[in-house]
């Protein structure tokens, strides 16, 4: 049974799941009362704590601490109520890389009452309608310098109003800043529902219409009272660091919700390439680090050219499998285990881990405390050990999409399908074997196949073409590009990487093939399907 929603537009309540298609919630161990604002129990509670005066928030240039945190989102949460309108239920979008200012206008807006929807800064303006489309968006905050894409999203959107800039710098110029710095540092939070919905995530790598995941105020508390507290020991005394966006789960949790809701501090990188995050490490002493393997690849190098990263205590590997050679490497450099773990956006964070004391390479560990997981055949039965087979997991987070058929795919019989091949071994640990679905997975960014099918196409030389995922040593994967040429073109460099620049200008420059190869012919089947498998065989 729902709690008595403080959300004035219900357009998420409205558009939530219908209660038999839920998982299974475990909820013993997590009791949070019944009115809860997760962006209030991040911020002024901490200063209630007496630890207003340490530092929350490290990035472009400054420090700000857990008081100045508490103050500026409360000054920005006035502007946006009083200025531009924001009603409690509200879907508001964030466009901005990893800062301070991110952060601070997350919170805010939680703390209004509205939904989030955080958006990485390297998706175009195709891509961000979708997104405004489906949640039904009428105010898009955006960092001034990331403007472009978002206005013309605007310009030809029916729900899209208004974008109102902020300043991603330390300067507080820009109108959301102005707007603010004469309110209160004093707000009277919306009293959400601890089941209000807080935060829209929308899932990376998925093609034609996005799915969100809707996550409410208290799912946000319990990935940091569950993973953070068991796993990682969070103290006030941590120092994080990473390379996931805010905009993902994964980065929200690990560089947002985790050091906030322990008076811990978080450092933001715009450009969180191995060699910035280094220089991070190296100058706040950080102690928790969240990247993917192919980082953690490039970090040994460094250490071996002189880099001093000794003052990690954790470092948490996620997005894509931690290779076993990189963890011993880790190991045997450092002394300390490295953490593989697997999440999903639908879960919200991690839900099976290594833990300190219990790691093996080439594992990824047992599940989070709350937290079920087993391997299943296609009929739900539960597989012996040994056995290959889909994971399925259940605990106090789960999938709830926003208004979509395909809830029923990710959720059977009360737990949850995350699309992996998993086997669990004798000992109980769970040990990955592949995607279920045609997911590639580089560098730890999902991209979906059909998507940069879809944007090649669009390129007048190409005929056909067909994307898989192929291996790459030092990204786990790379999108590689399989092309039919129109006629008269000459199969190429230039065209190649013609092609390429053309993918990189139409959806998020990550996703473009790095791998080009022309052919005569495409593999099918006999009514016409591609056979992917094939090319894959062959590459």
């Amino acid at each position: 049974m729902l709690g008595v929603s403080a959300h004035t537009d219900t357009f998420t309540r409205d558009n939530l799941p219908p209660v038999g298609d839920w998982p299974q919630l475990l909820l013993d161990g997590f009791n949070y009362p019944e009115r809860l604002n997760a962006a209030v129990e991040l911020t002024d509670r901490l200063v209630e704590r007496g630890l207003g005066n340490r530092t929350a928030l490290i990035g472009n240039g400054r420090r700000r601490t857990y008081k100045e945190l508490s103050d500026w989102t409360n000054r920005l949460a006035h502007a946006l109520v009083e200025d531009f309108g924001v009603q409690p239920g509200n879907r508001v979008l964030i466009r901005s890389a990893n800062n301070p200012a991110m952060v601070a206008c997350w919170l805010a807006a939680t703390k209004a009452g509205a939904v989030v929807v955080n958006t990485m800064p390297m998706l175009r303006a195709g891509e961000l309608a979708k997104i405004v489309d489906k949640a039904e968006i009428a105010l898009a905050l955006c960092d001034t310098r990331l403007m472009e894409d978002m206005e013309v999203c605007a310009a030809g959107s029916t729900f899209l109003k208004r974008v109102v800039g902020f300043d991603g710098t330390a300067n507080h110029d820009a109108e959301l800043d102005r707007a603010a710095l004469d309110k209160p540092v004093d707000f009277d939070a919306v009293q959400t529902s601890s089941d209000d919905v807080a935060l829209l995530g929308f899932t990376s790598g998925t093609t034609g219409v996005p799915k969100a995941t809707m996550h409410f105020h208290r799912d946000i508390l319990i990935i940091a009272d569950g993973y953070a507290r068991e796993v990682l020991g969070v103290t006030p005394d941590d120092v994080f660091v990473g390379s996931p966006p805010l905009a993902f789960t994964f980065g929200l949790g690990g560089l947002a919700v985790f050091p906030l809701r322990f008076g811990a501090a978080a450092t933001l990188l715009e450009s969180a390439t191995p060699p910035n995050m280094m220089a991070i490490i190296e100058k706040y002493k950080a102690t928790i680090s969240f990247t993917a393997p192919t980082a953690y690849r490039a970090m040994l190098k460094g250490m071996e050219e002189g880099a001093d990263l000794s003052s990690l205590r954790i470092a948490v590997s996620a997005g894509e499998t931690l290779p076993a050679p990189i963890f011993e490497e880790w190991q045997r450099k450092t002394g300390k285990p490295m953490l593989d773990g697997i999440g999903a956006t639908e879960m919200l964070h991690i839900f099976i881990t290594n833990r300190l004391d219990d790691c093996a390479p080439g594992s990824t560990g047992r599940p989070v405390s709350g937290y079920e997981a087993r391997i299943v055949d296609e009929e739900m039965n539960e597989l012996p050990r040994g056995s290959i087979g889909r994971l399925a997991v259940r605990g106090p987070t789960g999938c709830r999409y926003l208004a979509d058929d395909r809830q029923r795919d990710y959720v059977r019989d009360g737990w949850n399908l995350t699309g992996d091949t998993f086997i669990q071994d004798d000992e109980g640990r769970f040990h990955f074997a592949a995607r279920s679905d045609d997911m590639i997975v580089s560098a730890g960014y999902n991209i979906a196949g059909p998507e940069v099918e879809a944007a090649l196409l669009a390129h007048e030389h190409v005929l056909e073409c067909a994307v898989i995922g192929a291996t790459d040593r030092d990204r786990g994967e790379i999108v590689e590009a399989y092309v039919v040429l129109a006629s008269g073109i000459d199969a190429g460099d230039e065209t190649a990487k013609l092609l390429q620049d053309h993918v990189k200008a139409t959806i998020a420059p990550y996703k473009y093939p790095r791998s080009v190869k022309f052919v005569d012919v495409l593999p099918k089947t006999q009514t016409g399907k591609i056979q992917r498998f094939l090319l894959r065989q062959q590459g």
